[in-house]
């Protein structure tokens, strides 16, 4: 194949996502090889946040939820810490507890979060230097994968959970 036709080939597919090395809310090792056989979505936040992260959450639950329904088909939701300092693998634990039964928790080393978090082009950044009191600054994201891991689309905070599980059932149909 020419160098051409191999550029060609490869337009239209996001350069999103790819392996990460965490652990989950019961501290057992986590990598993205452990989504692979169902669909999956993706946010990252962190358990201190006010307002934004829980709303999605919940937005994020009741969303799968109603695809399932539509659908008959599981989306495995994932929340990944960006703020490895504070959220402990038992923070994780308790936080994921109020969202969804299935919400798979993950958090890591500051190296490890920062690996994940740059595979998913996720900006994030601590608002002050207080190493107790502050906030995350951060991408507000949804990433559904497909149940080989691949990127299939992303989902902002405009949407509203209605209009998020129609564009997810739609993507997994």
């Amino acid at each position: 194949m020419s160098e051409i036709r191999a550029k060609q080939a490869s337009v239209g597919v996001a350069a999103i996502g790819g392996p990460f090395e965490l652990v989950d809310q019961n501290n057992k090792p986590f990598t993205d090889m452990d989504l692979h056989g169902k669909h999956s979505l993706l946010y990252f936040g962190f358990t201190h946040c006010p307002d934004i992260c829980p709303d999605e959450l919940v937005k994020m639950a009741d969303a799968i939820d109603d695809v399932e329904k539509k659908t008959g088909k599981q989306v495995q939701p994932v929340f990944i810490s960006i703020d490895p300092e504070r959220d402990s693998v038992q923070k994780v634990r308790q936080y994921v507890k109020g969202f969804h039964p299935r919400l798979i928790g993950l958090t890591g080393s500051i190296e490890k979060v920062k690996e994940a978090a740059r595979a998913y082009r996720v900006y994030y950044t601590k608002t002050n230097d207080d190493p107790e009191d502050y906030l995350v600054d951060h991408s507000i994201i949804m990433y559904l994968l497909d149940p080989d891991g691949h990127f299939m689309a992303f989902f902002g905070k405009n949407l509203e959970k209605a209009e998020l599980s129609d564009k997810i059932a739609k993507a997994i149909a």
